[in-house]
């Protein structure tokens, strides 16, 4: 399995634990020369809890990329998109 695969795997499964309407979750991945972005869009009701209080949820989430990109040594960047 690929280090992208994992980082997606991963972050999908958090934003399930999260989330509340789970079928509205998006998550997809693309290369790019800084590293990988991973994008994720989740439904317009979800967005506060991914957010959390001072957006201490979406920090943390990212805290946990940047580990997974430092144990894999690759840069993975997360992207949350506005839901339409």
């Amino acid at each position: 399995m690929s280090e992208k695969n994992t980082a997606v795997e991963f972050v999908s499964y958090i934003l399930q634990q999260i989330c509340s309407n789970a079928g509205a979750i998006e998550v997809n991945a693309a290369d790019d020369d800084r590293g990988t972005l991973i994008t994720v869009t989740v439904a317009t009701e979800d967005m506060g809890r991914l957010i959390g209080k001072d957006g201490q949820t979406i920090s943390a989430l990212r805290t946990l990329i940047s580990i997974l990109s430092a144990r894999e040594s690759v840069r993975y960047f997360l992207k949350v998109e506005d839901p339409q």
